[in-house]
């Protein structure tokens, strides 16, 4: 089975900077899309960014764009995603998901229907 895990969440001041990790185990290398997900309270699961380990092809939320950086290590099963320029409409819980193949539609609004298998979430809070 697929199972995943995320870290790295915390508390950071606006302007601050986080790193994210998604340690996965229970897929095959160099075959499967990692996308990272966030839910603040009170609003929908939204897609933030996603990488495929075929192509090494990394895709963006609008929000995210200049500010996130999705990166993997095949070798170790491990995508992060490095979170600069933090402000406090990013607070949320992330989540990374795993699907085989490519990112396809990940970030689009109902993107996160096509992952398979989540990680348990990890909290991001940014203060103002």
């Amino acid at each position: 089975d697929v199972q995943l895990q995320a870290s790295g969440g915390g508390l950071v001041q606006a302007g601050g900077s986080l790193r994210l990790s998604c340690a996965g185990s229970g897929f095959t290398l160099g075959d499967y899309a990692i996308g990272w997900f966030r839910q603040a309270p009170g609003k929908q699961r939204e897609g933030v960014s996603c990488i495929s380990t075929i192509d090494g092809k990394a895709e963006y939320a609008d929000s995210a764009k200049g500010r996130f950086t999705i990166s993997s290590d095949n070798t170790q099963k491990t995508v992060y995603l490095q979170l600069n320029s933090l402000k406090p409409e990013d607070t949320a819980v992330y989540y990374c998901a795993y699907r085989a193949g490519y990112c396809g539609v990940a970030l689009t609004s109902s993107g996160s229907a096509f992952f398979d298998s989540w990680g348990q979430g990890t909290q991001v809070t940014v203060s103002s």
